[in-house]
């Protein structure tokens, strides 16, 4: 038993913002997923949040090529420590190199693996889906930000025709093509190849070992170790209640988790998983709570499923209680809130 990856609110403000350049805002995207406003607060998603987060981005902007769009405007200046570092560094592969060490802190929900070749080297994307799967407009917006990063390191803006000589040999994707080819010429400017083996883009090999233009040894340093101290708080608690609440999300499609299961997920006794909790200032019942809370609202909101039934997969033993609960979290029953967003 694993816990379920976790994204970083600097992503998620990706698709958020993307979609707002589209027409779409904040609180009429957030309420088509099914999320609560007050998820903006927390410092990392459940990987569930954000794929939903997609789709209904998707569906609300009826762009074929969101995915592309969003992910040709992320730059450096998007993640931080991490943008720093990448633009500091001496060379496209160590660039690289330091994004996979530390990806984590932006999403875990995936990672990057290079695979060296003699003249061009694959740098594939391998996707860690949660209980929902992707949207393929999820992989395309890694590998669109993945050439806006390079972009940003090499000294330019963003993918596509306006990086100049940089450009990927290939570029490839495990799924359909879902958007006008147009849209991926015009972003990746190369050969583009869809229902293959894997994702990846095909990068030169003069273009990974070249020096880049802001490299700063002293400066790298600096941003590696502070990194370093950002990755350890991640890893040591500081994400510990996004981390238990996508783990929840994931074990309540199938039953009521517990806190014996919590602990085993995390490789700790309960005693310690309790001063863990009890030290941040949550309860694993509060946690749990505002899981099922995210679910049922999801649920009701945006399937057909009779509400007794949505009451009774969340561990409520009587549908007197799913509604006392739902009242308690809305103000409204389960009814009024399925008609309030039919």
């Amino acid at each position: 038993m694993t816990l379920q990856a976790t994204v970083s609110m600097s992503w998620v403000n990706t698709v958020l913002d993307a979609a707002a350049r589209l027409g779409v805002v904040r609180e009429q995207l957030l309420a088509q997923a099914g999320i609560a406003p007050d998820a903006l607060q927390q410092q990392r998603w459940p990987i569930d949040h954000i794929t939903r987060l997609w789709r209904a981005a998707v569906q609300a902007t009826q762009d074929a090529g969101f995915g592309l769009k969003a992910g040709s405007q992320v730059g450096p200046a998007n993640f931080n420590v991490v943008g720093e570092l990448l633009q500091a560094s001496a060379t496209l592969r160590e660039a690289i190199a330091a994004v996979q060490k530390f990806q984590r802190l932006i999403s875990d929900g995936g990672r990057l693996q290079m695979v060296n070749g003699e003249r061009a080297s694959w740098l594939i994307y391998h996707a860690r889906q949660g209980t929902l799967a992707f949207s393929p407009h999820q992989v395309e917006a890694v590998l669109a930000a993945v050439l806006a990063f390079i972009g940003g390191a090499m000294g330019g803006g963003t993918a596509g025709a306006s990086l100049g000589g940089v450009r990927p040999q290939q570029v490839q994707f495990s799924h359909a093509r879902v958007g006008p080819l147009a849209g991926y010429r015009e972003v990746f400017a190369c050969p583009v190849a869809f229902e293959q083996a894997f994702n990846g883009l095909l990068l030169d090999n003069a273009l990974l070992d070249a020096p880049l233009p802001h490299a700063d040894r002293h400066r790298a340093r600096t941003h590696q170790r502070e990194a370093a101290a950002h990755l350890a708080g991640l890893s040591h608690g500081g994400a510990l209640v996004q981390e238990l609440r996508a783990w929840m999300a994931g074990a309540l499609a199938s039953r009521v988790p517990t806190r014996a299961e919590a602990a085993r997920a995390l490789g700790v006794s309960e005693r310690t998983l309790a001063r863990r909790m009890r030290a941040q200032g949550v309860s694993f019942a509060e946690l749990l709570d505002g899981v099922r809370r995210d679910a049922a609202l999801q649920a009701v909101a945006h399937t057909a499923r009779p509400l007794a039934d949505i009451g009774q997969a969340l561990g409520f033993a009587e549908p007197a209680v799913f509604w006392r609960a739902f009242r308690r979290w809305t103000g409204t029953t389960p009814a009024q809130w399925r008609a309030r967003h039919a």
